[in-house]
């Protein structure tokens, strides 16, 4: 479980860029998983992903992971859904379904923008409009 370990602190960046590259080369990671952070500090999926039990987080982790290691992948694990923006798609048990909206960045990272637990047949607009904005404003920060 790549997230669990870390669920309760925030993790220590390393003091120079070139560390932070060297450590993620070591993990063998194509595209590696961020959370998206408003400008509060506040990390809205790895707030979700709290409030789940373990086993939907160590389900949605392990998807999350096979994007990390796999990329590029389609279907069913990922599915992209326009303006660059891509869903991670997880069955969970009682039939409910988990998506984790995210985008890969200008330096390569898989930045995890929005989840929720899927209750129609169609993403829906709010989740989505959601994601966008916060794709936005990642991309305003790292101008």
């Amino acid at each position: 479980m790549w997230y669990t370990p870390l669920v309760g602190k925030r993790p220590k960046s390393p003091s120079r860029p070139s560390e932070q590259s060297e450590a993620l080369e070591k993990q063998g990671k194509r595209v590696p998983a961020i959370f998206f952070r408003t400008d509060a500090g506040g990390e809205p999926v790895r707030d979700w992903l709290k409030s789940l039990s373990s086993e939907d987080r160590k389900r949605i982790g392990e998807d999350i992971k096979t994007v990390e290691f796999g990329w590029p992948i389609g279907m069913p694990v990922c599915k992209p859904l326009g303006n660059g923006i891509y869903e991670v798609r997880t069955s969970l048990a009682q039939n409910r379904i988990a998506r984790v909206l995210f985008y890969i960045d200008k330096k390569g990272w898989m930045v995890l923008l929005h989840s929720f637990i899927k209750k129609t047949r169609k993403t829906p607009k709010e989740d989505l409009g959601l994601a966008r904005s916060n794709k936005s404003k990642h991309q305003r920060g790292l101008q």
